[in-house]
């Protein structure tokens, strides 16, 4: 299902996105195009895009072709979800320990639509984080892996 979503196969595809993209919520997908669970989120994420094209522009980014963002957001579990508004990465609070990301695939289309809802709402107020609307049982379970500590 990624092939309906449009994808970013460089740093600077990702960067200018990031300036670019104002008064929606930009969503990020890390991943494989052949992982069985980011073409589960990517089938949510392609059926949501049309209702949510008001709200949020979606994207696709390979784990492989971009490194540097990998790193940076401490990609360590695949699919990883990560959210700005108009170029500030936005925080949601998930009851986890990282709310940098949503790691994993999102239960339902519905978990998926009232996260950026909230997301939006709370970035047109001005907030850089955000209380996680998803039900905790709907939230999937990671440990966190420290690199070189």
């Amino acid at each position: 299902m990624s092939f309906f979503l449009p994808k970013l196969t460089s740093k600077k595809d990702i960067d200018e996105v990031i300036k670019s993209v104002a008064e929606k919520v930009l969503v990020l997908r890390f991943g494989r195009d052949d992982d069985l669970v980011c073409l589960q989120l990517d089938e949510i994420l392609s059926k949501t895009a049309h209702d949510l094209s008001n709200m949020a522009s979606i994207y696709i980014v390979d784990v492989e072709k971009a490194p540097i963002y990998t790193r940076y957001f401490d990609i360590s579990y695949i699919p990883s979800t990560v959210f700005f508004f108009n170029g500030q990465h936005m925080k949601v609070d998930y009851g986890s320990p990282d709310h940098t990301k949503f790691v994993g695939s999102f239960k339902t289309k519905q978990d998926f639509i009232d996260l950026i809802e909230v997301i939006y709402r709370g970035a047109m107020r001005g907030k850089m984080i955000v209380q996680s609307p998803i039900d905790p049982q709907n939230v999937p379970k990671y440990d966190l892996l420290y690199h070189g500590i």
